[in-house]
C-alpha cells in the first residue's frame, strides 16, 4: 500500500501543471480528505530482561504500517501562508520482536499534526504546491500483550501476566504536497508528511517492568481530494 500510494503522490505532482483554476486566497477554508498510510521508519533499544544475568534482546521491535481514512483542514491565513490540522480514523499497529521471531503486541494511536504551510504560488491561479512544517501529538491507546509474548515472558521470567503501555510523543514534522484544480472548488490532492513520533514502551509483568525506548518516525503518505470553500 504504502508504495503505491507514494507512486500516486508522485503522479499527482507531476500532473499538477495541466489545469487551471480559481488562486488560493487569504479566507480560503480548503477540507481535504482521503486514505492515508502510515510507514514506521524507525527503530528501538534493546531490549533488557531482568533475569541473572540480564538477557539482552539487541533487536528491539519493528512497527508495521497501516492504512488509514484522513480529513485535513486548512485555513488560508494569506494568499501564501495557510494552518493545516491534519486528522485520521484511528491507526493500528503490530508490534514485533525479530530476535524471538513473535508477534510482540499491538497499539493504536491518532496522531493529530497541526503546521504552519507556505503556498508559493498562492494568489496565482493554477496548481498549489505548498511546504510545511508544525508540531504532532500522538496519542496511544488499546495497547496489547500479544499471547506469544505472554509465553515467552512466562517462559523466560516466570511472568504470569502482562502488559503494555506507551507514552504519548510531541515532535516536530514536515510536509511537502500539491492541490490538482478540477474546477474552482474541488482539487486532488497529494502530500506527504516526515514526523518525529518517540515512545518509551514498559511491558509491566507480575514479577518486574520491561522498559525500552521506540523511535518511530514515520513517513506519511495521502492522496484524497479536496473541497475549497
Amino acid at each position: 500500500m504504502k508504495t503505491k500510494l507514494a507512486v500516486a503522490v508522485a503522479a499527482a505532482i507531476a500532473a499538477g501543471g495541466a489545469l487551471t483554476a480559481q488562486a488560493h486566497e487569504a479566507g480560503d477554508i480548503i477540507i481535504r480528505a482521503g486514505i492515508v498510510n502510515v510507514d514506521p521508519s524507525g527503530d528501538s533499544d534493546s531490549i533488557v530482561l531482568p533475569t541473572e544475568p540480564a538477557t539482552v534482546l539487541p533487536g528491539g521491535v519493528d512497527v508495521d504500517d497501516d492504512t488509514q481514512l484522513s480529513i485535513i483542514g486548512t485555513w488560508m491565513v494569506t494568499d501564501v501562508w495557510g494552518v493545516e490540522l491534519l486528522a485520521a480514523t484511528p491507526f493500528e499497529h503490530d508490534i514485533t520482536q525479530p530476535d524471538l521471531g513473535i508477534d510482540a503486541g499491538s497499539t493504536k494511536h491518532l496522531p493529530p499534526t497541526l503546521s504552519l504551510q507556505y503556498y508559493p504560488r498562492g494568489g496565482k491561479a493554477g496548481w498549489q504546491p505548498y511546504v510545511g512544517i508544525g508540531v504532532n501529538y500522538t496519542y496511544f491507546f488499546d495497547e496489547e500483550v500479544d499471547p506469544a509474548l505472554g509465553e515467552a515472558l512466562g517462559a523466560v521470567l516466570g511472568a504470569t501476566s502482562a502488559r503494555l503501555d506507551l507514552d504519548d510523543s510531541i515532535g516536530l514534522a514536515g510536509q511537502a504536497g500539491v492541490d490538482i484544480p478540477l474546477n474552482d472548488n474541488w482539487m486532488l490532492n497529494a502530500g506527504v508528511w516526515y514526523i518525529d513520533i518517540g515512545t518509551t514502551a514498559d511491558v509491566v509483568t507480575d514479577v518486574g517492568t520491561v522498559s525500552f525506548d521506540v523511535d518511530i518516525d514515520p513517513w506519511v503518505y495521502n492522496i484524497g481530494i479536496a473541497y475549497k470553500f
